[in-house]
């Protein structure tokens, strides 16, 4: 079975229930000559626990995806299921009761200028439905604000407040209640880089204690460190969506195989973005001895065994980092053995387009570096 995701996006969490689901959405502002589209036939899951973060250029549709998600705006078309919520289909009272698990971080704070960075800490937990005491709550609100280095401000309202240290009250605010979700839209854009690592400190905390999703809108590339995904917007699509684990993991993989040596770390990185994912269950035949060959094969779960006829021969047993399928890429040969899955496994595959371009690269290389040593 072929997933229709790349590699890159191959999800080992399958299984677990996600916290948000996009399924085709798409959005518009404005009507008849007015009306221009923003989101064209968005998908994206994210579990719970994950920490996602979203870039692309101003006007992309980063901030409208997320408002969409966070209940702000309606679903025009598509589906989005939010913690199990139907947004595309669910009432008002329904959004409201949903609210109460999300948090908000607004790039503009949004906070009440009349109330103290403690009050408006404190509006996150007079939202919902099962209060603790009033001195309970002032001392979880004071906690969190000594948590972003407010601890001395608590006090203070939002007009004796830098545009740094007000942003550190919303972040309080939208981690008081302890949110299944939590929505950041530029959340370190107005803090230096001490404080903008405390705060997504606090982000991993709350991903990895409570399994809180987390979804980040940021053009900040200091934190990028922290995400285990990186969507990238283009346009009102979803131009990218990589799990930095499993890049990290094929460009390894990818590193240790012979064939690469002296393609570029560039090429590598380009490689694993074309790669796609199978899976094949035990007994499946991936590669037929004599079928043409048009794809490269790296085994990422799983034990396969090459066989070669006459007799159905086994010749090797192979597993994960090992590849195969080159022979018929690098000849031009149709297949020149069987390969089975011995068990369940999980390979990355690579087009013979993409595949010789790395290979001409690599001879490039191998020739200037020839021609470097033959000058000097």
């Amino acid at each position: 079975m072929t997933e229709n995701a790349p590699a890159t996006q191959f999800d080992a969490q399958a299984g677990t229930k996600p916290a948000i689901e996009v399924c085709d959405v798409q959005h518009h502002f404005g009507m008849g000559d007015a009306r221009k589209q923003v989101l064209f036939d968005n998908r994206l899951t994210v579990r719970p626990g994950e920490i996602v973060i979203m870039t692309g250029q101003s006007g992309s549709g980063k901030t409208t995806l997320l408002t969409l998600i966070g209940t702000l705006r309606r679903v025009q078309q598509g589906k989005l299921f939010v913690l199990g919520q139907p947004l595309h289909d669910s009432t008002t009272l329904e959004i409201n009761r949903l609210r109460r698990r999300l948090g908000f971080i607004f790039q503009a704070h949004n906070l009440f200028s009349s109330l103290t960075a403690l009050q408006n800490v404190r509006m996150a937990l007079e939202l919902q439905p099962n209060r603790s005491p009033r001195r309970t709550e002032n001392q979880r609100c004071q906690e969190m604000l000594e948590a972003v280095g407010l601890g001395e401000r608590i006090h203070y309202k939002p007009g004796s407040l830098s545009g740094g240290q007000k942003q550190r009250v919303a972040v309080a605010r939208g981690l008081v209640h302890q949110p299944d979700i939590l929505l950041a839209d530029e959340p370190t854009a107005a803090l230096d880089e001490e404080s903008g690592r405390q705060v997504v400190t606090l982000f991993q905390q709350q991903a990895r204690e409570r399994g809180t999703a987390i979804v980040i809108v940021t053009h900040d590339n200091r934190i990028l460190d922290v995400a285990d995904r990186i969507v990238k917007m283009d346009f009102g699509h979803i131009a990218r969506d990589t799990r930095v684990s499993e890049a990290a993991k094929i460009g390894e993989m990818l590193s240790r195989c012979d064939i690469f040596s002296g393609v570029t770390i560039r090429t590598m990185t380009q490689l694993a973005d074309r790669m796609k994912v199978e899976k094949h269950a035990k007994g499946t035949r991936i590669i037929q001895q004599g079928a043409p060959g048009e794809t490269f094969y790296l085994i990422r779960d799983g034990q396969l065994q090459v066989r070669r006829d006459p007799g159905n021969q086994p010749v090797a047993t192979i597993g994960p980092g090992d590849f195969f399928g080159e022979t018929a890429l690098l000849t031009g040969e149709p297949r020149n053995a069987h390969v089975d899955a011995l068990t369940d496994a999980v390979v990355y595959t690579l087009d013979a387009k993409s595949f010789q371009q790395a290979m001409s690269e690599r001879a490039t290389l191998d020739q200037e570096v020839r021609s470097t040593l033959f000058a000097n």
